[in-house]
């Protein structure tokens, strides 16, 4: 049998009963739409995070551009992100009608080259948007001071860290906002689409549950446009509920498996070879994905077929070289760290439920392929 990245089937056989009576609950509630299960997930998701506000939303590419308008991004704006990142970040912010604008990223450990931020801003930026990629949080401090000193808004792109910490605080808790994807494969993931944005701020809240209902505060009464309908599922949310109780021990999963592999490939990882992730100072890695890099990636992901083990490259197009994006005129070799990871990084199989044995037979697999490179 095939050893997956990502499989939901362990977790769902050990939780079944209490999925089924989460979606039990719903159904008999009498309220399948912004009931009392996306108003209690919500309240526990705040509270998790010491926050005041949480609007839940239909998936985490909305959670991002809802945010954004909901901050005052718009047409004619420019919002500065990465492109080593899930196309739906960028998809989000053109969503706006606003201009996405890159900056590179760090080799060591992929985020956000926070050195390069200054150089790109315009008197038409208007927001940051950190990518907390693969489990760990950017550096904050350098763009809260550019926030402040030019009055940018800074939307932390949450969907790869629930649960991740940066100096002891939460991730999600670092900007003025913060956008959250509740995809199956998430570390905090639904069983089905859902997503969410906190804040402390009671403005951009207000804005938020507008947007997600049709610009609505009241039924059939438009307040502002643009308006969506961006609502968080109640059958989602009442799953999501049971499963927030489980984030901290789904976290300690994750690193207990990123601990087997980290010790049993120490020894493979060196110049010229394989790469392990690396953890950034101050920080507390969630390992949503264990991404390592070599420089015969693909060689290696072919040759790991013949032992059923399948990998994932998280991700193989950076967005600036994607057809889509082609109009924003940016060449290739404008990022070259991004481009250079791009052609290197691989995911390894990564989810709590992972049995020791069945992580043991991808370790000797890629042992196998690496000593014969």
């Amino acid at each position: 049998m095939t050893i997956r990245v990502w499989d939901y089937l362990p977790e769902y056989h050990d939780e079944r009963e209490e999925v089924l009576a989460a979606v039990a609950r719903v159904f008999e509630s009498g309220q399948l739409i912004l009931g009392p299960s996306v108003a209690g997930f919500e309240a526990e998701f705040a509270a998790y995070h010491g926050v005041a506000h949480c609007s839940g939303v239909d998936n985490g590419t909305n959670a991002i551009k809802l945010a954004l308008q909901a901050l005052g991004v718009g047409p004619g704006d420019e919002v500065v992100t990465v492109a080593n990142t899930a196309a739906p970040t960028v998809v989000a912010i053109d969503g706006t009608g606003a201009k996405p604008v890159f900056v590179d990223v760090r080799e060591d450990d992929f985020l956000m080259d926070t050195d390069q931020l200054a150089a790109v801003l315009t008197p038409r930026t208007r927001a940051l948007v950190p990518v907390h990629l693969y489990g760990q949080c950017v550096d904050m401090a350098p763009l809260r001071r550019l926030g402040e000193q030019h009055g940018l808004a800074v939307l932390e792109d949450c969907a790869q860290s629930h649960g991740a910490r940066h100096h002891g605080r939460l991730a999600g808790t670092l900007g003025d906002a913060a956008a959250f994807s509740f995809y199956p494969t998430k570390v905090l993931g639904a069983y089905g689409d859902g997503g969410a944005v906190v804040t402390d701020d009671e403005h951009v809240d207000q804005n938020m549950r507008r947007l997600r209902y049709y610009g609505m505060e009241d039924r059939y009464y438009v307040e502002r446009v643009p308006g969506h309908n961006s609502r968080l599922d109640e059958v989602q949310a009442e799953i999501l509920r049971g499963k927030l109780r489980r984030l901290d021990a789904y976290v300690a999963g994750r690193r207990e498996v990123a601990r087997r592999y980290t010790e049993a490939l120490a020894d493979l990882a060196g110049p010229g070879g394989l790469v392990l992730p690396s953890v950034s100072p101050g920080n507390e890695h969630v390992y949503y994905l264990y991404v390592v890099r070599h420089p015969r990636r693909d060689e290696i992901i072919e040759r790991l077929r013949a032992y059923d083990v399948a990998l994932n490259i998280s991700y193989p197009w950076p967005v600036h070289t994607m057809a889509g994006f082609a109009h924003l005129g940016y060449a290739k070799g404008s990022l070259p760290v991004t481009e250079k990871l791009a052609g290197e990084v691989f995911s390894l199989p990564m989810y709590p439920s992972l049995s020791a044995e069945r992580q043991q037979t991808v370790i000797r697999a890629l042992r196998d392929v690496l000593t014969g490179l």
